[in-house]
């Protein structure tokens, strides 16, 4: 079955969310160790960005090759996939907001920036239109999700036409990757890996287009043979702990994290990789991601409140507890809000769609 290709690359979702999740919830453990490939769980969603290039590329490359691609129904179906968790977290940390005012509690210093919510509500915080790191703040990466699916046609006719040349797609996507990665650097002075409401929608770019070309490498059978697929899974494994632990550059870690998503794929259904519970939790790592941040203020507060303290950091214990809660909250949020409202979108969305193309065709 197709689907089974994509099993390991599922699980690896959850890894790259939790490697993300852990990275903000260290600093409120009380004692927590300073270790070097924590420190670097920001990169996770370029590991995020990078896995989504491959995957929609596996989904939809051959049929755009092939003149089978909508846009409007690809642009309906992505849309169905992001944005009613994204609105329903939004409206949730408007009432998180609100209840914080009437409380005389701050959530957040940037929590609140209303000049801010028209672009979450269209979803372009990370294209350079919302002024503060405001609301929901990890939605960004979804704003930036978008217009890598709005861009998609662009990426898809440059990887149809090297789809038979993957070394030299890859070497292109490489090459790119740096290339933009210094290129800003020496623009902005920071790193392009740590842009989010500011430049977020740059910083997907070369990921994504890494990505899509090692995708090409995939389907030329790169890592078909299992114990190659083991083996760079384990040499890019080595590599990221060894770039975070000895301090190297981020550039050089999301090339890592790419061919780890290359040699992830060649890891066949019957691998721990395609574990159920593990794609069980990649399934439902998107939620996790989202609640994430809201669901540690409202456990901070309340952590706090009940141990009598006010802005520490927790005791090991406490602080277990709150991040293990993620999984059930993200089980609901996935059962409850995603899943069901992700076929009400498509429902109408494709309804639409068909309605404007017919009428488009008189």
């Amino acid at each position: 079955m197709q689907q089974d290709h994509l099993k390991p690359l599922t699980s690896l979702r959850f890894f790259a969310a939790f490697w993300v999740v852990l990275y903000t919830y260290i600093h409120e453990l009380a004692g927590a160790p300073v270790v070097g490939i924590v420190d670097k769980g920001y990169l996770g969603v370029d590991l995020f960005f990078v896995l989504s290039g491959f995957i929609l590329s596996y989904c939809y490359l051959d049929g755009f090759g092939e003149g089978r691609f909508s846009y409007g129904q690809f642009t309906v179906h992505r849309l169905a996939r992001v944005y009613p968790l994204h609105i329903a977290t939004l409206l949730f940390t408007l009432l998180l907001i609100a209840a914080a005012a009437l409380k005389g509690v701050q959530l957040d210093a940037n929590a609140a920036n209303w000049a801010a919510l028209p672009a979450h509500l269209t979803l372009t915080q990370a294209w350079g239109l919302a002024p503060t790191a405001s609301f929901n703040h990890p939605s960004w990466s979804i704003s930036a999700e978008w217009f890598a699916y709005l861009s998609f046609p662009a990426v898809a006719f440059l990887a149809w036409r090297l789809r038979d040349r993957p070394i030299v797609a890859v070497s292109l996507a490489i090459a790119l990757l740096v290339a933009i990665n210094l290129a800003f650097a020496a623009f902005a002075g920071f790193n392009l890996t740590r842009a989010t409401f500011q430049w977020g929608a740059l910083r997907i770019v070369p990921s994504f287009l890494y990505g899509s070309a090692l995708y090409l490498a995939w389907r030329s059978g790169a890592v078909a043979n299992r114990t190659v697929a083991i083996a760079g899974t384990l040499i890019a494994l080595a590599a990221v702990a060894g770039a975070a632990t000895f301090g190297q550059s981020d550039i050089l870690m999301v090339v890592a994290l790419g061919l780890l998503v290359l040699s992830v794929s060649g890891l066949n259904e019957k691998g721990v990789m395609s574990n159920r519970t593990l794609v069980y939790l990649g399934e439902i790592s998107f939620a996790t991601y989202m609640i994430y941040v809201p669901w540690k203020w409202v456990y901070l507060k309340a952590a706090n409140a009940f141990l009598g303290t006010e802005h520490q950091p927790l005791p090991l214990f406490w602080w277990s507890v709150g991040l293990v809660a993620l999984v059930p909250l993200s089980m609901l949020a996935h059962h409850l809000v995603e899943r069901p409202f992700r076929k009400i979108v498509r429902f109408h969305g494709e309804r639409l769609h068909n309605s404007i193309t017919y009428l488009w065709a008189k």
